[in-house]
């Protein structure tokens, strides 16, 4: 059975290394699939979730949440070097909970006193907030 290797790093160092037989990712220009001995591709990506369904189970899928990045596709190598990067395992959904209420509160701050910079700044950190809150809860 053909298969890819999946590699997440971030600034902290590698996050996630498995093989996989199908990843689907969000890049700017909307969703991807991925199977084995895809066409080699680099893309940035969105804020939003990875999901990997591994070789060793058709029903075991691991999901990741990815916060910006760049995915690259080479020779049934997939590397995803993402901003951070945080296994649906990992993610603490009440610190998440909080980070959200948090962005909603400086987004609302900001916006009342139209200071542009910090409303795309909340508005960054919430859509982070959700994305985790969303992986986590799979």
């Amino acid at each position: 059975m053909a298969q890819m290797t999946v590699q997440v790093v971030t600034p902290d160092g590698l996050k996630y290394d498995h093989h996989a037989n199908f990843i689907h990712a969000v890049t700017k220009d909307g969703q991807i699939g991925i199977l084995p001995d895809h066409i080699n591709l680099i893309a940035p990506l969105e804020v939003d979730e990875l999901k990997v369904r591994r070789v060793d189970d058709d029903s075991h899928v691991d999901w990741i949440a990815i916060n910006g990045g760049i995915i690259e596709i080479k020779d049934n190598l997939v590397t995803i070097v993402a901003d951070s990067a945080e296994r649906e395992r990992d993610i603490d959904i009440s610190r998440a909970e909080r980070a959200k209420l948090r962005a909603e509160r400086d987004l609302e701050e900001a916006a009342k006193e139209d200071r542009i910079d910090e409303v795309q700044r909340a508005q960054v950190a919430l859509r982070r907030a959700l994305n985790r809150i969303n992986v986590g809860t799979k």
